[in-house]
């Protein structure tokens, strides 16, 4: 079974429940976190609206905060 990356750095031993879309390492239900990005939808080129749902993505903390900035709150 793939092991939380984060929880073997820790020396603790978890079974990972998914994978961070950017980086890869596989996480436990601790070390992932859902984001919502928000998703455009119309025709080419216009006219452009964002969509009522955004579209859920699992990330590790490190990804979000680099993509995101250190001030985005999950």
């Amino acid at each position: 079974m793939l092991k939380c990356y984060d929880c073997l750095e820790e020396s603790k031993d978890s079974e990972a429940v998914g994978v961070c879309i950017v980086c890869g390492k596989g996480l436990c239900l601790e070390h992932i976190q859902q984001v919502e990005f928000p998703m455009k939808g119309g025709g080419y080129p216009l006219p452009h609206k964002t969509l009522k749902k955004g579209l859920p993505r699992m990330m590790c903390k490190e990804c979000i905060s680099s993509i995101l900035g250190d001030g985005f709150c999950v």
